[in-house]
Formats: C-alpha cells, sequence, structure tokens
C-alpha cells in the first residue's frame, strides 16, 4: 500500500515530530588539525595519559601519549575549556572549568564547573555556572574534596561573579575568599606543592567590547594565601615589584623550594620575570626581555621544572627555558607556536604536555621532539563557502593556521590530510571562489589582505583594495576600515564581479587589478569607537577590534543588483540598483551597537530577508534573527524557542524548501519549519560548540564550527519530505536522495581522519511502532520491477538491523555476487557483483503485510569518462564472469561434500572383500572430483601469501577480471573479453566433466551400492 499524504502548510509544520528526521547524523568532516588550548594536564606516575580542553570543542583525553586523542565531554557538556585539574590523592577525580583564558576576538565563555569521578567517563555540573572564564583550578593534594576555583568572569562587563572560589564538599557549594573589584577575575591560581596551606593567585582587569581590549588597570594584583585560601594578602606592592600600573601577571612556585617563587609581570617600562627568594616578600627583576613578555594578554604563564630550582618556563609566541634561574632563557617551538598552558611531570619533567594554537601536544624528551596535532578534530573556523567542483569543496579559514579547502566526500574510505590542501587567504578569511574557474579562489585575512590563488597553475596575487599595511596602528587614521573578517562575495549574476567590503562596497570586474567605490560609508563612523585598542599598558591592533565595518552582506538571488550590506556597528543597508542609491533599513527597535554576522536574502521571495546578530560582545548573550518581507521597510524579529542564551551568528534558508530556515548559535544549531515563527534544537548528533557559519549545497548542510572541524548532515531531502508527510502514519519510507555511482565508501570509527560520505543509496524509513516480532524487509529493484536485493530481519545472509522509530540503511548498490568457498585464498581477484548502472529504480519497505514504495535514481559519476553503454557492457562482463565462478564454486563445494561420503564409505568398509570393487571405484572417483576441484581453485592456498609459492587456479584468474574491469566504469577491453571466454571456456570444461561424473558414475556407483543392500545412506546425485 502506498503512503497517503497530507498536505502540511508552512505555518503548521512546526508541529513536526522530532522523531521523525531523527536518524539523520551530523558527519565530522575534518579537517584533523588542531585548534586552540589554552588548558592540559598529565597525571602524576600515568605516563601515558594526559588531558586537554579545547577552546570551543570540549575536553579530550590520550591513553598513548598524544597518538590518538578522544572527546570525553560529549554528551555532557562542551564549548570553550579554561582550566583542567586531575587530583593527585584520586586520579579519577577531575575538575573542569569553562570559558578560556584567552581572550582574543573570537573568544568563548564556558559552562561553569564540571567534576568526574571516573576519570572523564562520565560528568557532572557543579556550579559556578556564571563564572564565563574559569582559567584555573587548584586541587588540594590530599583530598579531592577541596578544590580552588579560578573566576575571571564576564569579560564583556562589570561582575560581581569574580574571584577565587572555594569548595569543601567537592563543588557541592562554593564561598568567595579573593574578590578584588567588578572588573578585575583570576587569572592565575596555583598551590604551593610543599605547602597545601599556601596559594598564589592573581587578578587581571580586562574587558573586551566590540571595538576595544583593555587589559591592566586597577584591579590587576599578585595574591598570597597562608590559610588555605581563606584570607589573601596583596604581594605585589611588596619590595621590587613594580610600582605603576600592572596587566597580566602569571605565577609560579618551585617544588624544591617553595621560597622561591616565579612572577611574570605586563608593565608598560617594567615588564618582564620577576623572582622572589623568599615567598614573594621581596622580589627581584630578573628578565626584561621583549620575546618572554610581548603580547601579554594572550600568553603570560610561567612554570617552575619539578626538579631543578633553577629551571623555569615561560610561555609566548615561543616558549622559553631558563637554567639560571630566569637570567636567560633559550627559545623552543613546539609543533605549533602560540603556547599557553603547560604542565611538567612531577616524578619526570622531561614528561610535558603544552597547549597550544594547535590543539595539545606532549614531550617525553624535555622538549627535543613532540607529538603532532595533526589528530586533532578542533579547528576554529570562521566562514564557510563551497565550489561547483565534483565532488564539491568546502572552503574554511582555520584560526591561527591556513586557509583550507576540502572535499565533502571523496574516492576512498575516509577524509585524510592529504584530501586537503590550503587555499586563498589567511587565518581569518572570507573566502570566494570564481562562478566560472573552481581553481581560482580568493581569500582575506586581517589589515585588508586579499589574495586571488590559481590552483592550476600554482600562482598567488595580492590584490588588497588599498595596500597601505595598517599593522599596530588603531582604525582611526586608515583610509578604509578592513575588519579581521571582512566580507568577499560574487554577485549571484554577474560572474565577473566581485565584491569586498570596508566601511564602503568595493567592486572589480578585472579581478582585482582595480576596485571601485560604489557605496558611501554605510557605517556609524562613531570617532569614540576607532581608536587604538590594548589597554592603558600594551597597544594590541591587528584589526580584529576594527569597528564601523561591514561585516556581513550578501546579492540576492532572485534579483540582479539587489545587495544588502550590515554593520558590526549595527546598520543594515539596501540597494536595489548596484549601488547607485542605498537605503538605511535598519530594523526599529533593535538594540544600537548589534553585530550584524550574517545576512540572508530569500531565494524565493526578493522582498525577504533574514539577518543574524550578535550583541555579547557587550554582555548580552541575547539571540537576535529579523526577517523582512517588504524590503526592509519592516522587521519581525524571529527568535522564539531559542534559549535566551544562546547567541545567534548565522541563519541560512534552505534553498528548496521555503520556509524551512537553519540558525547557528553559539551553543549549536536550530531548525525552523514555519519561517521563524518558531524554533527547534537541531543538534542530532553535533556535539555542544559554538556555531560561526553555515551554507547549503545539493541538499547537504555544511556546518563550521569554532573548536570542532567542519560537520556535514548528507541528506537534508528528508526534512523536505517532512512537509508533505502523513505523520501518524506506523510506517513511513523516505525517497532516497539521488545517489552518484562513485567509488569509495564510509568508515566509521578512526580517531585520525574524517568520516566521509556513504557510498550507496541512503534509504532512511520509520517504524513508529516496531517491535523484534515484526517481519522487515527493504527490497530494491531495477526499471523493469526485477528484485535486485532483498535486506530483511530474518535474512541471515542480507541482514537488516532496525530498530523503533528512525532507521537509516545504506545500499551499496552492488547485486550478488559468486559463491565463495570457506576459508578461500584469492590473489587480486573479486567475486563481488556488478554495480547498478544510471537509471531509474525503486525501493519498497514491508513491514509485515504493509509495502511502501519509492523511486529513486542513480547518477553518473560527472567525472567519468564512459558512457552509459560502456556501463552496460561492464555490467553484463561482470555479471558473466560472475555466473561461471558461481557455478563453479557451488561444484565445488558439492564436490567437497560428495569426497567427504565417499571417504566415511571407505573408512565404514574397509576391509570388506564383498565391496572391493566399490572400494576401488569410491578411491577412482575422488580422485577424479579432486582432480576437476584443484583445476578450478588451489587449494594448497592457506594463506594471503600462499599464491606466491602455488600457482593461482582458474576461478581466481577469473575474478581477477572482474577486479580489472570494475576499477573505473569503462567497457571491458577485446583482450578481457578474449580472456574471459578462454578461461570460461576452461572452467565449463571442466564444470562438464562434473557434470557427468554426476550423471553417469555416480548414478552407477549409487546403483550398484544399492544392489549389494548396503545398510549405508549414500550420495544424491
Amino acid at each position: 500500500m502506498l503512503l497517503s499524504i497530507a498536505n502540511i502548510t508552512t505555518l503548521d509544520a512546526q508541529n513536526i515530530n522530532e522523531d521523525l528526521y531523527s536518524g539523520l547524523e551530523y558527519r565530522l568532516l575534518g579537517p584533523f588539525r588542531g585548534g586552540r588550548s589554552a588548558a592540559v594536564t598529565g597525571v602524576p606516575n600515568q605516563p601515558n595519559l594526559f588531558y586537554f580542553g579545547a577552546t570551543g570543542g570540549g575536553i579530550w583525553k590520550t591513553t598513548n601519549g598524544g597518538r590518538e586523542w578522544e572527546n570525553i565531554s560529549d554528551g555532557y557538556f562542551g564549548g570553550s575549556i579554561g582550566s583542567i585539574s586531575v587530583s593527585k590523592s584520586d586520579p579519577n577525580v577531575i575538575y573542569v572549568g569553562g570559558g578560556e583564558k584567552t581572550v582574543r576576538g573570537n573568544v568563548s565563555s564556558g559552562y561553569g564547573i564540571w567534576k568526574s569521578v571516573d576519570a572523564g567517563k562520565t560528568w557532572s555540573s557543579v556550579g559556578l555556572k556564571n563564572s564565563r572564564h574559569v582559567p584555573r583550578i587548584a586541587i588540594h593534594p590530599t583530598n579531592s574534596d577541596i578544590v580552588y576555583a579560578g573566576v575571571m568572569g564576564n569579560i564583556y562587563k562589570p561582575t560581581q561573579e569574580r574571584g577565587v572560589y572555594k569548595s569543601i564538599d567537592g563543588g557541592k557549594t562554593w564561598r568567595k575568599t579573593l574578590f578584588a573589584n567588578e572588573h578585575a577575575g583570576v587569572v592565575d591560581l596555583i598551590i604551593d606543592p610543599t605547602n597545601p596551606r599556601i596559594l598564589y593567585a592573581s587578578t587581571w582587569r580586562v574587558q573586551r567590547t566590540p571595538y576595544s581590549l583593555s587589559s591592566g588597570g586597577e584591579g590587576s594584583i599578585l595574591w598570597k594565601s597562608t590559610d588555605s585560601g581563606e584570607t589573601w594578602t596583596e604581594i605585589s606592592t611588596n619590595n621590587g615589584f613594580p610600582t605603576d600600573t600592572l596587566g597580566i601577571i602569571g605565577v609560579t612556585v618551585s617544588p624544591v623550594n617553595n621560597q622561591r617563587v616565579w612572577a611574570i609581570v605586563e608593565n608598560k617600562d617594567k615588564g618582564g620575570l620577576y623572582r622572589s627568594d623568599d615567598g614573594g616578600e621581596n622580589w627581584t627583576y630578573v628578565n626584561s626581555e621583549r620575546k618572554i613578555r610581548q603580547r601579554a594578554w594572550y600568553y603570560t604563564r610561567v612554570y617552575a621544572d619539578t626538579k631543578d630550582v633553577d629551571k623555569v618556563y615561560v610561555l609566548n609566541v615561543r616558549y622559553h627555558k631558563s637554567v639560571d634561574g630566569g637570567k636567560t632563557f633559550s627559545t623552543h617551538n613546539a609543533p605549533h607556536g602560540d603556547h599557553h598552558d603547560l604542565w611538567i611531570a612531577p616524578e619526570n619533567p622531561d614528561r610535558m604536555v603544552i597547549g597550544d594554537d594547535g590543539g595539545a601536544q606532549v614531550t617525553y624528551d624535555g622538549g627535543e621532539t613532540w607529538s603532532t596535532y595533526h589528530n586533532q578534530p578542533t579547528s576554529q573556523f570562521y566562514r564557510v563557502t563551497t565550489d561547483n567542483h565534483f565532488p564539491y569543496r568546502i572552503y574554511v579559514a582555520q584560526q591561527d593556521n591556513s586557509t583550507i579547502r576540502i572535499p565533502h566526500r571523496t574516492d576512498g574510505y575516509s577524509i585524510s590530510e592529504g584530501d586537503w590542501e590550503s587555499t586563498a587567504g589567511g587565518e581569518s578569511a572570507h573566502i570566494a571562489v570564481d562562478p566560472k574557474n573552481n581553481d581560482i579562489v580568493y581569500g582575506g585575512s586581517y589589515d585588508g589582505f586579499l589574495t586571488r590563488v590559481n590552483h592550476e597553475t600554482g600562482t598567488v596575487r595580492a590584490i588588497n583594495v588599498w595596500p597601505d599595511n595598517p599593522m599596530g596602528h588603531g582604525a582611526e587614521g586608515m583610509k578604509y576600515r578592513f575588519q579581521w573578517n571582512f566580507p568577499i562575495i560574487f554577485s549571484k549574476h554577474n560572474p565577473n564581479r566581485l565584491y569586498t567590503f570596508s566601511q564602503h562596497v568595493h567592486v572589480t570586474e578585472n579581478e582585482g587589478q582595480s576596485w571601485d567605490i560604489i557605496s558611501p560609508d554605510l557605517t556609524r563612523n562613531d570617532p569614540e569607537k576607532l581608536k587604538s585598542s590594548g589597554g592603558p599598558i600594551t597597544q594590541d591592533n591587528t584589526s580584529v577590534e576594527y569597528y564601523c565595518t561591514i561585516f556581513a552582506a550578501q546579492e540576492s538571488p532572485i534579483t540582479e543588483g539587489l545587495l544588502w550590506v550590515g554593520s558590526d556597528d549595527g546598520l543594515i543597508h539596501l540597494t536595489k540598483d548596484g549601488g547607485k542609491n542605498w537605503e538605511n533599513v535598519t530594523p526599529k527597535g533593535m538594540p544600537e551597537w548589534m553585530m550584524i554576522n550574517s545576512i540572508e536574502p530569500s531565494a524565493f521571495d526578493a522582498g525577504t530577508c533574514y539577518v543574524a546578530g550578535t550583541k555579547y560582545k557587550t554582555g548580552d548573550f541575547t539571540p537576535y534573527l529579523y526577517k523582512t518581507t517588504d524590503y526592509g521597510k519592516s522587521w519581525t524579529k524571529i527568535t522564539n524557542g531559542i534559549n535566551p542564551e544562546h547567541f545567534t551568528r548565522v541563519l541560512r534558508e534552505d534553498p528548496k524548501q521555503k520556509g524551512l530556515l537553519y540558525a547557528g548559535t553559539e551553543t549549536g544549531m536550530y531548525i525552523s519549519f514555519n519561517d521563524g515563527k518558531n524554533w527547534k534544537p537541531f543538534q542530532l548528533n553535533l556535539p555542544i560548540v559554538p556555531i560561526t557559519d553555515a551554507t547549503i549545497k545539493d541538499n547537504n548542510l555544511i556546518v563550521a564550527t569554532q573548536g570542532r572541524s567542519l560537520w556535514i548532515i548528507d541528506d537534508l531531502s528528508v526534512i523536505h519530505q517532512l512537509y508533505n508527510l502523513n505523520q501518524d502514519a506506523n510506517n513511513i519510507l523516505f525517497k532516497p536522495k539521488d545517489t552518484y555511482r562513485m567509488r569509495g565508501g564510509s568508515r566509521k570509527g578512526s580517531k585520525l581522519t574524517g568520516t566521509n560520505h556513504p557510498n550507496g543509496v541512503i534509504t532512511n524509513f520509520n517504524l513508529k511502532n516496531y517491535s523484534e516480532k515484526d517481519e522487515v524487509a527493504l527490497t530494491y529493484f531495477d526499471a523493469k520491477g526485477d528484485t535486485i536485493k532483498t535486506f530483511s530481519t530474518s535474512s541471515k545472509k542480507n541482514k537488516l538491523k532496525v530498530e523503533k522509530g528512525a532507521n537509516t540503511f545504506v545500499w551499496n548498490m552492488t547485486y550478488d555476487g559468486a559463491e565463495r568457498l570457506k576459508g578461500m585464498i584469492l590473489w587480486w581477484a573479486s567475486l563481488n557483483g556488478p554495480r547498478t548502472i544510471p537509471g531509474n529504480y525503486k525501493v519498497s519497505l514491508t513491514v509485515n503485510d504493509e509495502t511502501i514504495s519509492q523511486p529513486f535514481t542513480i547518477l553518473a559519476d560527472p567525472r567519468a569518462e564512459s558512457s552509459l553503454d560502456d556501463m552496460k557492457k561492464q555490467f553484463t562482463f561482470i555479471k558473466e564472469v560472475n555466473k561461471t565462478m558461481d557455478e563453479a564454486h557451488k561444484s565445488i563445494k558439492k564436490i567437497r561434500k560428495i569426497n567427504t561420503q565417499l571417504s566415511a564409505f571407505e573408512k565404514q568398509y574397509k576391509g570388506n572383500e564383498s565391496v572391493k570393487d566399490l572400494l576401488d571405484k569410491a578411491k577412482e572417483l575422488k580422485e577424479k572430483f579432486t582432480e576437476i576441484e584443484e583445476a578450478l581453485y588451489q587449494t594448497k592456498n592457506r594463506s594471503g601469501q600462499d599464491p606466491l609459492n602455488f600457482p593461482i587456479r582458474l576461478t581466481n584468474k577469473l575474478g581477477h577480471l572482474n577486479s580489472l574491469v570494475r576499477m573505473g566504469d569503462f567497457a571491458p577491453t577485446d583482450q578481457d573479453v578474449k580472456v574471459k571466454d578462454e578461461l570460461s571456456a576452461k572452467i565449463n570444461a571442466q564444470l562438464k566433466e562434473f557434470n557427468d561424473l554426476i550423471d553417469n558414475e555416480i548414478k552407477a556407483f549409487n546403483e550398484a551400492f544399492n544392489a549389494k543392500q548396503l545398510n549405508y545412506l549414500f550420495i544424491e546425485n
């Protein structure tokens, strides 16, 4: 029976049952190249065990010294991690603090304190949910219930929720024992490793806004406690410490001599490393080198060696090691650079783990060698786009690394480093691919950097709109304010027209040789927000904090010249005539100074546009999504159903289904079936991670994350079909999406590579009331209606595994192959059936006595050089080869059964003179059957390399032709056909001899046997 159809209107579609699409999954694409980590730890006396926290990607664990990493926080929490600490007294106890200390422009907050008591297998939330940023956790060395949290707090606005918090009941309750002021939170916190009553902490006055970073000022203090953190004394006013404005401070204590204390200090004139040899009473300024204190807010961490009182490490762009108490430093680099955290094993200081902008790396030789970071899928991305190549490629820019283009699927079985490459632009780029040539790519980066890369020729050209390098300068003096993440887009109608955006709209139609301005300043241009950034001590101008810039833009896919732009200071403008005239269409009532993060003109209506904005850098974590249907004359806020703190970065419209929207937030994905009127979580198996961008290509949803690389849903057509579906039906079969006949496949479970796209017909179905007593089957039919293959719950050979609710099955598009013998050893031969040829097919879902059918199409690989006729010839060839091999192998199975019976007869009647003639005949028959078997198959081969010693026989040779011909989509060569015919003739001759033996000599043997009235059940012929 066919499914009944219930027309569901767009506005009613929010009632769609989530169970119907719960079988969809996000696939981790990769790349496996680590992103920033600011929190690492090892475990004393467990040399291969380490943990790190990703800034956006949760907690990771290795049990083999960094060769492989596994996420252990998924299913509990995720997001940005600021600290991780393992109890020395009970290594099963782990505390984790959310929110990184590295407060760069794309910083994310965390979700409080989490605790595990089983080494990360399970987790529970243990408070301080509004701490936002917890850069340090310190655990009492002999009592894991006594724990201290250094809380930096909300870095965007004043708050009382800062300072040192102490718990004596394992995190059930917390008391604040240190508070500097509402602007300064704790950035470093350590327990004296020789005396747990002594603690050191540093508080740091820091604030980030959309247009500035300020490090230092009142509240930046170094503290000491001698009573287990109950009271604190400022020690940064002690003798020898700088007396003017302080910034960030890092502190450490030597485990060898607890009077030896180091502090790395941000200060304008006397910044650098300070040392105390009396527990902080007096300080000596021991090193002022810029290399150990440059860009202080991003680094400023110091670590004492666990065995040598004079050895100390300072982290910065590179890491620095001193063996003379800090007077001089040698400079080193872990595999990535930009180092943020270090853990040194107390029992062996040569064993360390470091956290940097490439993740975590392990050393066992004091830093001479390190493990790789190319095994961590924790990349942080900004924007995502695709090209029109087949298979299409995805383009992203990785924070503190290169841009990447990576295929969404490959001809292999996974997606590895060999499948991707760098492309145009730098770490923060928007990327645009030439619509006429997929190998010409444009990419940006900070300071207005813009390049054109031709992958075919390998050429690179800088085409900056205005190549005046602004590095180190504030935005106030810049002719064109290009933000760190400035947009670059091609016109959707004129493939020669490339746009890029500062405070103006710039356009080129000659590949960047020259640029025209087609707009006035479309920002607020507020001079108070166009100043040098960094704070009272150290300036830091990289264009991250450039404000009053155009931050999002897009041209209508319907109307040429209809261009929407949004600024990071809260304005939206529209031109309908390609830039000749501009109209301010900023929504009335939208909070001022909104960062317009994405703009999405509708593919269905020219006057409709969707906008995603954020204000989180002002301390407002509210989601802001807006929609207009009248070219911006009026706007509606559309955030119903989204968590009030899941601020939004991106909204995308499904180009195939009107009213279907996807939103990416700081804490995951949402979906709306009714044009934004309501939203539901669309997390599925996606980890909790900030979503920075999303795009849709060929019914795939591609999601860029900040800390978990790229994820993709392979079949949005399931979502589309929900709009015209009887949701109350007991059994539902979705129409499979068009499937390409191409190579490759999907192997799950690798900790080192991305998951490839499944190779086959992805069949989604839903069993509302399934129970184990039900018989369920999927049957695939060709265009004539002939059965190709059936998979069922009752079949042993083609087993179908199902469960109640949503199910997904992937049919590999191959017919049944030839019979395989038990223990068969073949050398480079295939027994697999032919693959389906491009065309129209049908699948049926049968549940007991109900059958539902859906058509589907198999498409040719667009890269194939073969015609449909070639593929048909290949299909016929392989089918004929398999038919011959199948008959031969089934005959061998019969031979083995017959020979077993003949041997049993010989054993039973051995020495019986009355049946000597039959015994002689049995021996003769066995020899003849064995001769046939050994002509068909090499029976001496017992292991994979045996064929090098025992030559392969006829069916192996014929199977080799199957392997050769199926390598591509080509028809067999003339010589393939000749060899096949020759081998088939030889095999058929053996099969004729076998059949003659059965029809004649076995028949005669049985008659003689019966004539003697023997009491042994014998051979059936």
